[in-house]
């Protein structure tokens, strides 16, 4: 059956039509790509093509954007929504702004007397509510490999979270999902990191110790480790691995460990 969504897909896609050489450029550069099948790096491709049409790649003076580079953010950005429905996951949001370094921004908490503190505090990415993402070049340059870091998917998943408005740590979830074992996990994963670090600021943390500032940014932190160090996650927060994988609906542990297997590179574990 004909259907105009994708007759303008594909118009958008021929349009945007780039040279296989540049997007396996874009492949090569990123090793947390390695080990998607064919199909799903064509269908990344296109994600990745349909996703700088629709939003607004603003570097401010101090970023030069390469192609390769605007493909290369838009590859991590689609990146978790590969294996979902294609619907407007990230909506409410046209651009997003990329500054030399890291910046300063205002921050406001509450705390449990009632009172009110301001400062500035130096962040690598923002996402707003009905807002832009801002991202800092450096930290989007460092972003790609199976370390544990990804500022692209990090600031991304906050807008993943925001679609039921406010950032809390709730995603819309899959009518397969129940809200209580998403909840469940979460929370007993976060109240378990903020017992260690209550006791002792400077305890190791098996990941990102900022997960622990509030559920929203628990979310995006192992969002970002879901991608980016899944061994690491599933060996923490086993219950958290699974509720991202039915979220996600892919299994970068999975991948991983065939890399491991079948790779030189990826012999040893990180």
């Amino acid at each position: 059956m004909w259907s105009f969504r994708d007759w303008r897909r594909k118009r958008i896609l021929a349009r945007l039509a780039i040279e296989p050489a540049l997007w396996q450029s874009v492949l090569d550069s990123l090793p947390i790509l390695d080990g998607l099948t064919s199909e799903e790096t064509e269908r990344l491709r296109e994600r990745s093509l349909l996703f700088l049409h629709a939003k607004r790649l603003t570097a401010l003076p101090g970023v030069e954007l390469e192609p390769a580079d605007r493909l290369r953010l838009a590859a991590q950005a689609q990146l978790p929504l590969l294996h979902l429905a294609d619907l407007d996951w990230y909506q409410g949001f046209h651009e997003i702004v990329i500054y030399p370094g890291d910046f300063h921004s205002p921050q406001k908490h509450r705390d449990s007397a009632g009172v009110e503190h301001e400062w500035d505090g130096e962040h690598s990415g923002e996402a707003w509510l009905q807002g832009p993402v801002i991202l800092a070049w450096p930290g989007v340059q460092e972003s790609g490999s199976w370390e544990g870091y990804n500022l692209v998917i990090h600031e991304l998943a906050h807008k993943l979270d925001m679609l039921n408005g406010d950032a809390n740590g709730l995603p819309p979830l899959h009518s397969s999902m129940r809200v209580e074992a998403w909840a469940s996990a979460m929370q007993s994963a976060y109240d378990a990191m903020n017992v260690t670090l209550d006791a002792n600021p400077d305890a190791h943390t098996e990941i990102d110790p900022y997960a622990a500032e509030n559920p929203a940014e628990f979310f995006a932190v192992t969002s970002e480790y879901f991608f980016s160090a899944p061994d690491l996650l599933q060996q923490a927060y086993p219950e958290v691995y699974r509720q991202l994988l039915a979220f996600y609906r892919q299994d970068p542990l999975a991948r991983l460990r065939g890399l491991q297997k079948s790779h030189p590179d990826y012999a040893e574990p990180h």
